[in-house]
């Protein structure tokens, strides 16, 4: 869950009245507002409709935060290595990292169970039963939760008992090896203004990759001024013109009750009121036309529109600002109750607007009192041109987009074990000293380059290979097997083969480590691809339980580092493990790749012999109508040339069966799939 969206659950209760004299009417001058936002009946922007509590926030912090957390910009905590020989426990013993952070939020007593370190087993320990949960359909955004008011709330309880799940499979006790020192680099390629493209190095390998084309900029985090153009009663839902050509998808969960309508009967009146949101129907409280300002929290994808809110936040690096809230939180990956009460008394030091709430992110653990309040500063002048362009641009228009990819990618992904950063553009240049220049003295040590060599960057780096291999569906391992992705409508199916590992003496250990480093290997796939939803992975079949249970471990340590929310199940009894991983947005693929115009995205094309019988059953079958007294087949040439040297004499026969003329013409630049059959009338000419 990210730090917003935990931090606007925890909001949505707050007592109506409360939220009246705090949240203020700007919305009054917007053309085409309802009259529902200019009354005192106002809410705050983080009241929102889908909860059935009325406890005050002070309450709500101390409970485990189980709901499902819409998407937001995601922190900066997910990048740090962890190598998948190193025990957790060992990679949260690092000095100074995101990952201390995330490992002390995440259970550290079930932590330490889970440590590996290569040296004779010992002797095995009665297993505790742990309890399965089902996956869930898509998981929510992992980055850092939030606590209330600077308090650090629990552990939600099922992720506790997955933590413990997979953690408790482990029985033996390694030894630890000295940590070798990993060596980061960023590689920005900006030079073609057609595409931009960033790569994070660990050691020479690429690590995660992120791109932006010309033709397919993205949308996340973007705000509309948009019109309700339909309201579907039976989705509960209602679908908005943001202006881009497709609508956007807007929940009724994500509708702030300040767009309710005004002409509302008593009843509904009462229900709003009692903060009843799930006695009330979308019908009876929008209308159609009305005017929204949305963001969007998930990308079109597919045949799919937009998924927006009417809850803004503004993401910065330090802090997250979110209009229309007095709330205030500190996310949980900042560990130590003395850094977290400095923070609140910094933050509290500052004049910050009434009605405007904020979360103080991961990347602020170590940041000073001058670069926190320059970077709520800038937010708060952001805040102010969105509400000006939002009280005066007409629907549909863009409102905020945000920042390009160098930018974006430097604030929700940069961390200071980053040694240095090559870039081969003067602008990006520029982008990266500015962001640089605003961190703390201490982070500022990261060297930045412009690269001037002959060769492009990545190929200069040998980076471009690397990235190359994102689109194959093959991948192989060191020791000789390889795993095969393949995405589908409902899945992505990951098949693990053994290739010459199993020529080995070992069997069971061969097929072991293969399985290993598939584990290892399918973890960093699926960020580089950005592959979401339900995975289902074959994993070569092992009879020695402990194997199988240091896979299921292998495959939890490595997907630790992933900024997805990810949801891991043991490998059932036919070798399938099921991992359920949040959408990030559409896979990397889609930006770089189109379907074939051959194919259609089945990946094979009928073959010259099929094809040309299934055209002949088409003439057979037209040839038999009345009146038509000659047909024009222009085909691809290699089934035309099949049709008149294989099936002549079936022509011939149709010809004088129905007193007809068959013309086959070979087209040499049809596709193919591609033909154009025409019957006509008339006589068969002579």
């Amino acid at each position: 869950m990210t730090e917003i969206e935990h931090e606007q659950n925890e909001q949505k209760n707050t007592a109506l009245p409360e939220r009246k004299a705090r949240t203020g009417a700007w919305w009054k001058s917007i053309p085409g507002k309802s009259a529902a936002a200019a009354t005192p009946e106002t809410v705050d922007l983080q009241a929102r409709p889908d909860d059935k509590d009325n406890k005050d926030n002070k309450d709500k912090a101390e409970k485990p935060a189980g709901k499902k957390a819409r998407s937001a910009p995601a922190d900066d905590a997910g990048l740090k290595k962890a190598p998948p020989e190193q025990a957790p426990a060992a990679a949260a013993a690092r000095n100074n990292t995101e990952e201390q952070a995330l490992a002390a939020s995440e259970a550290p007593e079930v932590e330490a169970k889970a440590e590996v370190r290569p040296a004779p087993p010992r002797k095995r320990r009665p297993r505790r039963s742990a309890k399965k949960r089902p996956l869930q359909e898509e998981a929510p955004d992992p980055a850092a939760d939030v606590s209330e008011s600077g308090d650090e709330a629990p552990e939600d309880v099922a992720d506790a008992e997955d933590e413990e799940e997979l953690d408790d499979v482990v029985e033996d006790d390694h030894s630890e090896f000295p940590e070798k020192p990993v060596v980061y680099k960023l590689f920005i390629n900006a030079e073609e203004p057609e595409e931009c493209r960033v790569a994070l190095v660990e050691d020479g390998r690429l690590e995660s990759f992120h791109v932006t084309t010309s033709d397919r900029e993205p949308t996340k985090n973007n705000i509309y001024k948009g019109r309700v153009v339909s309201i579907e009663a039976n989705l509960q839902a209602a679908f908005v013109d943001i202006g881009t050509g497709r609508n956007g998808f807007l929940p009724f969960n994500e509708i702030h009750p300040e767009y309710y309508r005004e002409d509302v009967n008593e009843r509904i009146r009462d229900l709003i009121a009692q903060q009843q949101w799930k006695k009330l129907k979308i019908e009876e409280v929008l209308q159609k036309g009305q005017e929204v300002l949305v963001q969007v929290v998930k990308e079109v994808t597919g045949n799919k529109g937009a998924n927006m809110t009417t809850y803004l936040s503004l993401p910065g690096r330090c802090l997250v600002l979110m209009p229309g809230s007095d709330s205030a939180g500190i996310s949980r990956k900042i560990v130590g109750e003395e850094r977290r009460g400095t923070l609140r008394e910094i933050m509290s030091g500052f004049e910050i607007p009434e009605g405007i709430g904020y979360i103080i992110r991961t990347a602020s653990a170590e940041i000073t009192k001058t670069v926190l309040e320059k970077d709520l500063q800038s937010l708060l002048a952001l805040w102010a041109e969105v509400k000006h362009r939002g009280q005066t641009m007409e629907a549909p228009a863009l409102v905020y987009e945000e920042r390009d990819t160098v930018v974006r990618f430097l604030r929700d992904y940069f961390f200071p074990e980053i040694q240095e950063i090559t870039v081969d553009t003067k602008e990006s240049l520029d982008n990266v000293n500015a962001f640089i220049s605003l961190l703390p003295k201490e982070q500022r040590q990261v060297k930045v380059k412009l690269h001037r060599g002959v060769k492009p960057i990545f190929n200069q780096f040998n980076i471009e290979e690397q990235i190359e291999s994102i689109f194959k569906p093959q991948v192989a391992l060191p020791s000789g097997g390889s795993i095969v992705i393949n995405p589908t409508e409902a899945l992505v199916a990951i098949d693990v083969n053994s290739g010459r590992t199993s020529k080995n003496a070992d069997f069971d250990e061969t097929i072991f480590l293969a399985n290993m480093e598939a584990a290892a290997e399918l973890a960093r796939q699926l960020r580089l691809r950005d592959l979401g939803g339900l995975i289902v992975v074959d994993f070569i079949d092992m009879r020695n339980k402990k194997h199988i249970r240091e896979v299921e471990r292998q495959v939890k340590v490595s997907m630790k580092r992933d900024k997805a929310k990810v949801d891991i199940s043991r490998i059932s009894r036919f070798g399938l493990m099921q991992i359920s991983r949040q959408k990030m947005g559409a896979p990397i693929e889609k930006g770089s790749y189109r379907t074939c115009d051959h194919c259609q995205g089945r990946g094979v094309v009928r073959s010259v012999e099929t094809l040309a019988l299934y055209y002949l059953r088409r003439i057979q079958t037209g040839v038999s109508r009345k009146k038509v007294g000659r047909i024009e087949c222009r085909l691809p040439l290699d089934v035309a040339q099949y049709l008149l040297n294989k099936k002549r004499a079936e022509l011939l026969e149709l010809e004088s069966k129905h007193s007809a003329r068959i013309d086959i013409i070979p087209r040499l630049e049809m596709k193919p799939m591609e033909n154009q059959i025409d019957f006509l009338e008339g006589e068969a000419e002579s």
